[in-house]
């Protein structure tokens, strides 16, 4: 049986366009299939092999190769209807997607919504429509801190099981310190919230000293020991590890999960383990903190207390600090976390 091909070469720039076509999230359907069916033929594919591949019939694909032919891809957009115009050409978004993957004129690091609109030849606003119906937004940046530990793998894999799946008659914390938590206290007035207006702290604000906060969080429950310092050093994690093994039984195994901070790696560290035999300490590998259950309690603490403080001395901060505990292990529950990325070496920085 015939099978007719199709003699089309498309430009780099066609295919890349096209390319974008067919990521496209937001394109109809009816246009993307379009697209699909011209890149299959300027692959040389048979008219057979695209009707059995995506649904289509002779026909439709003699009347796409047409319009391509004679009007290059701009003519896989619908022809002109009555009615209302679309106001945002398919042709003309998948032109703005294509370009916003691509860097801006040296030396501009990167799009805005009026230099995307000259470019192209349209209107600021129709620039932000595509980029909002996309989900894309090249004014935001985040930063990343990529763990360069050879044993990531197998670091990460011992954290991940301890949390999944504990020895058996045996408690895992995860542990850390908390550094410099600045006793603030404000200058002027706190202006409480009010309709429309929220509450307000003055700008200016005394420095009364910092405090460093010890936190041992028990994976299975959720409750958490802490103990506050004038300084994070390997004596002080030591004194604050006797106090964690003191709420257990003797006879309890005992896991710590902790980071590579120095003061966790020192002799004395290493004198106290052989002398308490029935605690291990895991490492999470390198530049890898979200793998410590704790690092989320911190985050919480700072957003429910810390951040939004008023300490008027170093006493007072650890008067309310300690409060914060006492008040988290009343009604604390275990953190439901997960790992979906054994590849995954990131965290956000």
């Amino acid at each position: 049986m015939f099978s007719p091909t199709m003699d089309l070469t498309l430009s780099p720039d066609d295919r890349r366009i096209l390319a974008s076509m067919l990521r496209s999230m937001t394109l109809g359907a009816g246009l993307v299939r379009r697209a699909r069916v011209v890149l299959a033929l300027a692959d040389g594919e048979t008219y057979a092999a695209i009707c059995a591949a995506h649904g289509v019939t002779d026909k439709y694909i003699a009347q796409w190769k047409r319009r391509v032919r004679e009007g290059g891809i701009l003519a896989l957009g619908d022809l002109p209807r009555n009615g209302r115009p679309n106001r945002l050409d398919p042709r003309v978004e998948a032109k703005i997607l294509a370009t916003t993957h691509e860097p801006p004129p040296a030396p501009l690091t990167h799009w805005t919504t009026r230099r995307m609109a000259a470019r192209i030849g349209v209107s600021h606003m129709t620039v932000a429509k595509v980029w909002q119906r996309a989900g894309l937004k090249p004014h935001r940046l985040e930063r990343y801190l990529a763990s360069d530990d050879p044993d990531f793998e197998t670091k990460a894999a011992d954290v991940i099981g301890l949390y999944l799946a504990p020895p058996t008659n045996a408690v895992v914390f995860s542990v850390d310190e908390k550094t410099a938590i600045q006793a603030l206290d404000r200058l002027d007035p706190v202006l409480p919230l009010s309709p429309g207006r929220a509450e307000r702290h003055g700008f200016e604000y005394k420095r009364n000293g910092t405090l460093s906060l010890y936190a041992a969080l028990n994976v299975a429950t959720g409750e958490v020991e802490g103990m506050t310092a004038a300084r994070h050093t390997s004596a002080q994690f030591l004194r604050f590890l006797d106090r964690v093994i003191a709420t257990q039984s003797p006879r309890r195994e005992i896991h710590l999960i902790c980071d590579n901070l120095s003061a966790h790696k020192t002799k004395a560290v290493a004198e106290w383990l052989v002398a308490h035999p029935r605690v291990t300490l895991h490492y999470t590998p390198t530049y890898s903190s979200w793998l410590n259950q704790v690092e989320r309690w911190f985050a919480k603490i700072e957003r429910d207390m810390i951040a939004r403080g008023i300490f008027t001395s170093v006493a007072d901060l650890r008067r309310k600090l300690m409060q914060y505990i006492r008040l988290h292990n009343k009604t604390c529950q275990p953190i439901r976390w997960a790992y979906n990325n054994p590849k995954h070496r990131m965290r956000a920085g």
